[in-house]
């Protein structure tokens, strides 16, 4: 199926200059030119072994590709293979592999179809999706056999999105001499097991992945592989009419039942409203403000669907006065659209799901989460679209509804997830899995008689306040009106600034915020900053935030939650959670996000 790699056995240095065969000979095996230390530790491990089965863990924008393309050079030089089939989620990576496959010699053949037959023979293989193998997967086990071949799962992850799926991985690559498994998220919101990954019982008998070798988002960070994330939360009024005819009337984020804050949130992306123009108005001034110091950056908005695509890119196109880049399938042109944003410096590209995984855009600088899907494994891919790191000091901005679930994913940002099985499908994600499903099944209410009711689910009314700031595990800000000078301060934020110079400059707008608001309360004649929140919903929100942060801690080390809370209690005292105060409550908080550190 292909020919072999035009140079020697191999020798410790750069995919590059294997393929230069003016390098000379005398380099010393083991050295890592131009490889992250990572990288190099992951190659060393790698050839301890030399496991038929290999999983790399790494935090997305690490480098995943250029270490799999490393060894794949380090395999075919030492004749060890003699075929490579990449695996990849998309046609957009597919394309994005074999453009990085050239630039260190190796040929792969991105337009591979299941028509074909076969691959060329001036190829070293083929990049094909998932989807392409489960339609015919003894085809694809056909060149696979009979050979020595690499197989490479990029985002092996999808291996278990159907159990035809996972059949399929199975029964085609099952032949392969080797293969190596890819993930930047390695977990899965079900237990559904993913092909070619070992599981092995925890303390608590329940089966989890373990990778060969990990890297993730904490190390990356100290590492300066990774930028930093400053997340940008906005809440607000939300109004709509349920399936029942009954207007309802929430404030975004304040820990309301799982229902009312679907709903809310729903309302709070619906075009229509006053919600998204504002947030994607804060969110073009930050990007203005980040392009200062990285005139090329970019920004990308990631939407729950294609008509809230298009209604998002017009709004962008009348504060900006251009018209963004819409990318709203996982076509040829939307990956032709996605490779011209790339190289270019345009503002702005609004896509829906597609961008969130795996497609490299270095120069995405500011974000808009603007859509209703919360697991952490989509959470963590989509946000992994801007921290790949170009020049010290970049940080990125991502700008999001304020809800409980999207903001513990923020504030768990640099936790280590494994893939569990041997649990219920939803256990543990309560909090984390609300969509525009659970908003209609919360609204699938019919009559005494059995007919379905005549009322839609539908937004009537939102409106965008600024909430507050998390970044590096910390909170900043406590609420502003949009347009304010509150909310100026922090999106006005310098956008290259080393970590501790971020986290120095939101302490500092933080306390002239609260300057501020001091000040407006000395002089009842001016209008507040922002509209005070009644106690009883200051309480409901620390206690829901508690909880949550108990409910994490529970699962991450085995404790019931009882012992936690006495715990909190205990060194932070005061009452029980029903009974203590904001600041009580605050306290124990505090306590949870240092790690229980008395």
């Amino acid at each position: 199926m292909s020919t072999p790699l035009p140079f020697g056995p191999v020798v410790g240095r750069s995919a590059a200059e294997h393929l230069s065969p003016s390098f000379p000979e005398r380099a010393a095996r083991g050295t890592a030119d131009k490889l992250r230390a990572w990288q190099a530790e992951a190659l060393e491990a790698y050839f301890v072994k030399e496991p038929r089965d290999f999983l790399v863990a790494a935090t997305p924008g690490a480098g995943k590709t250029t270490f799999a393309l490393r060894l794949v050079t380090e395999l075919l030089a030492q004749r060890t293979i003699d075929r490579v089939t990449v695996v990849a989620p998309t046609e957009h990576l597919k394309r994005q592999w074999a453009d990085a496959a050239h630039r260190v010699g190796v040929r792969l053949d991105p337009g591979f179809k299941n028509a074909h037959g076969w691959a060329g023979k001036h190829y070293h293989g083929v990049a094909v999706t998932y989807a392409q193998v489960a339609m015919r997967p003894a085809l694809h086990r056909s060149l696979t056999e009979g050979g020595r071949s690499l197989v490479i799962l990029d985002e092996v992850h999808h291996g278990g999105d159907a159990l035809s799926w996972g059949d399929a991985i199975r029964e085609a690559f099952e032949p392969a001499t080797r293969r190596l498994n890819l993930t930047g998220t390695p977990f899965r919101s079900d237990t559904s097991p993913i092909p070619f990954v070992t599981y092995y019982p925890d303390e608590r008998g329940i089966r989890t992945s373990q990778a060969d070798y990990g890297y993730g988002y904490g190390r990356a960070l100290a590492d300066g592989v990774v930028r930093p994330v400053i997340f940008m939360a906005y809440a607000g009024k939300m109004r709509w009419r349920t399936r029942t005819g009954d207007e309802m009337e929430a404030r975004l984020g304040e820990g309301d039942t799982k229902d009312v804050t679907a709903q809310a949130w729903r309302t709070a992306l619906d075009p229509e409203g006053e919600w998204v123009p504002a947030v994607l108005k804060a969110a073009n001034r930050r990007l203005t403000e980040v392009r200062h110091g990285v005139p090329d950056a970019g920004g990308l908005v990631i939407a729950t669907d294609h008509y809230a695509a298009r209604s998002y890119a017009s709004i962008l196109e009348t504060i900006t006065g251009q018209a963004p880049t819409v990318v709203l399938s996982d076509e040829k042109a939307a990956s032709d659209k996605i490779g011209e944003f790339a190289a270019g410096d345009s503002r702005w590209m609004v896509a829906v799901r597609m961008v969130s995984e795996g497609v490299d855009i270095p120069r995405l600088g500011v974000g808009v989460y603007a859509t209703s899907a919360s697991t952490p494994l989509f959470f963590a891919q989509a946000i992994g679209r801007f921290v790949r790191t170009r020049r010290r000091g970049e940080t990125a901005s991502i700008f999001l509804p304020s809800v409980p679930s999207l903001m513990a994913l923020a504030a768990q940002l640099e936790l280590e997830r494994d893939h569990a099985l041997d649990r219920d499908p939803g256990e543990g994600l309560e909090e984390i899995m609300l969509d525009d499903d659970a908003a209609d099944d919360a609204n699938r209410v019919e009559s005494a008689s059995g007919d379905a009711l005549l009322f839609d689910f539908k937004p009537l009314e939102s409106e965008a306040a600024f909430d507050r700031v998390l970044f590096d595990g910390g909170e900043f800000g406590v609420g502003a009106a949009v347009d304010s000078l509150e909310e100026l301060d922090f999106i006005g934020i310098p956008g290259l600034l080393e970590p501790d110079q971020v986290k120095e400059l939101l302490r500092h707008r933080q306390a002239r915020q609260a300057r501020r608001i001091t000040d407006r309360q000395r002089q009842p004649g001016e209008p507040s900053v922002a509209e005070p929140v009644p106690l009883y919903r200051n309480l409901k929100e620390q206690r829901a935030l508690l909880n949550s942060l108990v409910g994490m801690r529970a699962k991450a080390t085995g404790e019931p939650h009882g012992i936690i809370h006495a715990e909190l209690r205990r060194i932070a005292g005061g009452p029980s959670v029903a009974q203590a105060s904001v600041s009580q409550l605050q306290a124990r908080i505090d306590l949870l996000r240092r790690g229980l550190r008395s």
